[in-house]
């Protein structure tokens, strides 16, 4: 099982890898990301730096986000987990007092 998963992610994380090394060579020429869309010109709201680097940042961001609203949605499972376990070591603790002096 664990080399399967190995290969799988050499499949996957190799070509992903070549593919993005590829798109930051062809794109290295400098941009500028106005953020004040009424003066564009404005040097103070504007960020210049090559388009790979805004392509990366927005693939983290939106990774970032992806994971934050995963991790969200999933927290009543994990609530629910907690007390299944907490009960568990109730009912446990109960057994050993109640089968302890027996044997």
């Amino acid at each position: 099982m664990a080399k399967l998963k190995r290969i799988l992610s050499l499949v996957v994380f190799v070509p992903l890898g070549i593919i993005l090394i590829v798109l930051a060579v062809a794109n290295r020429q400098p941009i500028t990301l106005a953020l004040n869309p009424f003066a564009p010109q404005d040097s103070v709201l504007s960020v210049t730096a090559p388009f790979f680097l805004f392509i990366f940042v927005t693939l983290l961001v939106g990774m970032a986000i992806g994971a934050s609203v995963t991790w969200l949605k999933q927290g009543r499972y994990r609530r629910q987990a907690r007390t299944e376990a907490k009960e568990a070591v109730k009912w446990q603790s109960e057994h050993k007092a109640i089968a302890g002096p027996r044997g």
